[in-house]
């Protein structure tokens, strides 16, 4: 082992690898689970992985306490905030919730984001790409994250939720900072933890209310079914999981689609033969999504608590330790996938972690599916002999929710 293996993971965390993690994927696969210097324990190996996520013994519930910043103002140091924060550790969003209550949330959820209600935002989200392309043809240079990748999934999720379009650039900056949540820096940053409480208060008010707008007035929206309708099993759900839950959705309803679409065709135009079969066959649409979903995923990683000891991959981890589930380095394992580092859309068998897997699997799977898949469609028959104006592009600080910045084209 060298020296430096302990510290892998935080080279993976460092911007300077935000480009290429691949290399650091490899070498953390030498040893498929491994305890990092920081007492970490990262899950590389792909059958590892997968034992993992089926695990019960592996929680979700691995967020640090709520806690407000002192104000100086008595009442809200003592009474208004440490009751906020009670409320916010006992209704987390269901991704940070085990069985039973994860259960219950998801299949309300669930309940609402029907695939009927997905599959009628197909022929939407097709006239919604069309029309971000239409604004494009007299630009002589196309951002490809400000034109396409990020209008495209916020107007779809907004009609689906029934939040109102023109709030977006409200939410935009909310959505940006709470997507830190994922990254473990955001866990021990007092700063940024203070920012994030800020944050999560703002947003948590808006949604208020516009669900309190929903029972007032039902619209044939995800967020009126929620705010109204009763579960069978759960009955009614409480008015701090609904503001959590459609914090939630609103936030990965478009953050990792923005991803997918953006690191799709960065990956097609450094492979401009698979990007000219789609153009010739856009039925490979289906294929190309699905391999992209493991070669360049949209979510290279989530992190969990151990809750016992977990016999796995010919080691122990301890309980009560953090625990990195590396979907990306999981995906290109070459024990379970020939050739991993090439990008190969007619590959067999691709069960890739590119939306997660067992409970926590991504709600959101079908509608990101159909939106990538317009996108990159619509691009590969528009775009004529399109080149990338820098390779590699900046990214986003996340290294977890890892895509570029911005793909000038």
């Amino acid at each position: 082992m060298n020296e430096d293996d302990g510290t892998l993971f935080a080279q993976v965390r460092d911007p300077a690898n935000r480009a290429d993690p691949y290399p650091l994927y490899a070498r953390l696969r030498a040893q498929p689970v491994a305890r990092q210097d920081d007492g970490t324990v990262v899950a590389s190996g792909y059958a590892a992985i997968r034992a993992l996520l089926h695990d019960p013994r592996v929680s979700s519930e691995d967020l640090p306490p709520a806690e407000h910043p002192p104000t100086g103002n008595p009442v809200k140091d003592w009474i208004v905030n440490p009751l906020k924060d009670w409320i916010t550790d006992r209704h987390r969003p269901f991704i940070f919730r085990d069985p039973p209550a994860h259960d219950a949330l998801r299949r309300q959820v669930m309940g609402q984001f029907t695939v009927a209600r997905v599959r009628a935002m197909k022929r939407r989200t097709e006239a919604l790409v069309a029309e971000c392309l239409e604004r494009c043809e007299t630009c002589s240079t196309i951002n490809l994250v400000d034109d396409l990748a990020y209008p495209l999934p916020v107007t779809v999720i907004c009609e689906l939720l029934g939040v109102p379009r023109e709030d977006e650039p409200r939410f935009h900056g909310w959505a940006t900072q709470l997507a830190t949540a994922l990254e473990p820096e955001s866990r021990n940053d007092p700063g940024l933890r203070a920012r994030n409480t800020e944050t999560f208060d703002a947003i948590a008010a808006y949604m208020r209310d516009l669900i309190r707008e929903k029972r007032r007035a039902p619209a044939d929206d995800l967020l009126s079914g929620l705010a109204t309708q009763k579960d069978p099993e759960a009955g009614r759900m409480s008015d701090p999981d609904l503001v959590a839950t459609a914090i939630l959705l609103l936030i990965a309803g478009h953050e990792t689609t923005v991803n997918l679409i953006t690191n799709g065709m960065l990956t097609l135009l450094r492979h401009p033969d698979e990007l000219a079969r789609l153009w010739a066959d856009p039925e490979r649409a289906p294929r190309v999504i699905e391999e992209l979903l493991r070669y360049e995923p949209p979510v290279h990683f989530r992190t969990r608590l151990t809750r016992a000891p977990i016999p796995v991959a010919g080691t122990t981890i301890p309980a009560g330790v953090p625990l990195v589930l590396l979907f990306a380095a999981g995906s290109r394992d070459p024990a379970r996938f020939p050739d991993p580092d090439r990008f190969d859309p007619d590959r067999e068998d691709n069960q890739h972690f590119g939306f997660g897997g067992a409970l926590h699997y991504c709600v959101g799977a079908p509608l990101a599916r159909i939106e990538a898949e317009a996108a990159l469609t619509a691009l590969a028959a528009r775009l004529r002999a399109p080149r990338l104006a820098e390779d590699p592009p900046p990214y986003r600080p996340g290294a977890s929710l890892r895509g570029p910045k911005r793909l000038l084209l």
